[in-house]
């Protein structure tokens, strides 16, 4: 029996898919299916596939983008654990075995541990970055709404966990890979931390997705919070921490996109009244008092004019 499925959705990952599949090859495991989709690449990222790593289970399909690929890959999957996988980044020497260890010791559904910055150069070299502790506290499902972020890779999951969320969320373009956690968490699957480094994340010198498309982002971040409520009004209801978590990130998108995507804002500011009419944000003391003088819509639009002042001073002390 197959004990692990790793899953790598390809496009165009000529430069970094070797050192992907080499980092997997070495996990020392016998019983370790390697599936990558090849999300319609125009390099040579199939053909280093074919013959170097024959023993990749390789398909190919057209451009349809990550979580599709990932869903493809786990429609062929036969593995007890899911190992998803990035074709930039690369697995810890032995995580798989310490994941597998601690999911069949704790019974858990999901493994994840701390991870490992590495900084690509624009001459193709990697700088070593930072380590960063992963394990979270308090309520998972608040937690992964809000603040906890960590690499798909750095986590393991039990098949049965996979198939009880159902796949990945391919609406969301950008923060699918939060979401897909998110929804482990919303299905109730029982997370355990593997204290040390499990990943090696690669940090680009050019823009994150998240940053090169700003817009897109913060629309991922609305149409995400409005699904995870319609969620929490299904299971639970919305209680105290909830209503918080939702006010929070609604707040987000509202102040992000207040200029530059109005139809995004109203419905961030007509989800924020629906939650609590006539808000006024509680730790925002500026923002506050302006709400309470002029309305939360109001009161944004003045706090969004006095960040671009002042960006705009800042970016002028440094020219002189």
């Amino acid at each position: 029996m197959t004990e692990v499925s790793v899953i790598i959705p390809c496009f165009n990952a000529e430069r970094w898919i070797r050192q992907a599949l080499q980092s997997v090859a070495t996990q020392g495991l016998d019983n370790v299916e390697t599936i990558v989709i090849d999300d319609g690449s125009t390099d040579e990222s199939a053909k280093i596939i074919e013959k170097e790593f024959p023993c990749v289970n390789l398909v190919k399909t057209k451009h349809q983008g990550a979580s599709r690929a990932r869903n493809v890959g786990t429609e062929l999957a036969k593995g007890e654990f899911i190992q998803y996988l990035d074709a930039d980044d690369m697995l810890a020497p032995d995580k798989l075995k310490i994941q597998i260890g601690a999911l069949s010791k704790s019974g858990a559904d999901v493994a994840y541990g701390d991870w490992k910055e590495m900084i690509y150069q624009s001459d193709g070299s990697f700088k070593s970055g930072r380590v960063r502790d992963a394990e979270i506290t308090g309520p998972l499902d608040i937690a992964f709404f809000t603040d906890a972020w960590n690499p798909i890779h750095s986590y393991l999951f039990r098949h049965s966990i996979v198939e009880r969320v159902g796949g990945w969320n391919e609406g969301l373009p950008i923060i699918q890979d939060a979401r897909f956690v998110l929804d482990c968490a919303l299905q109730g699957a029982k997370f355990v931390y593997c204290k040390g480094t499990m990943a090696y994340y690669t940090v680009h010198y050019k823009e994150s997705l998240s940053t090169k498309d700003h817009v897109g982002f913060i629309r991922d971040c609305l149409l995400n919070a409005l699904e995870v409520q319609e969620w929490w009004l299904k299971h639970g209801g919305i209680n105290r921490d909830r209503r918080r978590a939702l006010l929070r990130v609604y707040g987000y998108v509202a102040r992000e996109e207040l200029k530059e995507d109005k139809p995004t804002f109203e419905s961030a500011y007509k989800a924020i009244n629906n939650l609590i009419p006539f808000y006024v944000p509680e730790k925002l003391r500026v923002l506050n008092l302006l709400s309470q003088l002029f309305g939360y819509e109001k009161a944004g639009t003045i706090a969004a004019s006095y960040r671009r002042i002042r960006d705009i001073f800042r970016r002028s002390i440094k020219f002189f």
